[in-house]
């Protein structure tokens, strides 16, 4: 049973990430090249469109590093055991993602290649350490009722 709901988390966890970049993209109108509500769809026309704005780069790092913080947050939350270890897996599957898109697509700046190896991890590190550390002030503020009722 936990093996269907660790997977469930990540899936939500993916999700959620790939949601928030997607909404954080389609937050400037001049990144809007379709209808469709998801650019990956047009990937590759889409990236040529905006290879040379350094700022919509810059944006999608910072959009990387929420939605795999968020996604991380998620999937601890769902998970019952190795929360953090979770988050980061999360932060592992989007910087493999994100690796497949700089490989297959050649429009990416440099700093963006540097920095995405910097965004993922931490972040998705930094996620699953919040809900650890909210789920460890609940056990205390629980053992510590507990021992008072005694």
């Amino acid at each position: 049973m936990n093996f269907l709901r660790n997977t469930f988390a990540v899936l939500v966890g993916l999700g959620i990430s790939a949601l928030i970049i997607t909404l954080g993209i389609r937050l400037n109108p001049q990144w809007i090249t379709s209808d469709d509500f998801t650019p990956f769809e047009n990937w590759d026309q889409f990236l040529r469109k905006v290879q040379h704005d350094n700022a919509f780069f810059l944006v999608l790092l910072l959009l990387s590093g929420i939605g795999s913080m968020v996604g991380g947050v998620v999937t601890a939350i769902i998970v019952k055991y190795a929360k953090v270890a979770y988050a980061i897996l999360i932060g592992f599957i989007m910087l493999f993602l994100a690796m497949l898109d700089i490989i297959i697509y050649s429009y990416h700046p440099t700093f963006y290649k540097i920095c995405i190896f910097l965004t993922f991890f931490p972040f998705a590190w930094i996620g699953g350490k919040i809900v650890e550390v909210i789920y460890e002030r609940k056990k205390k503020r629980m053992k510590k009722q507990l021992h008072q009722k005694k």
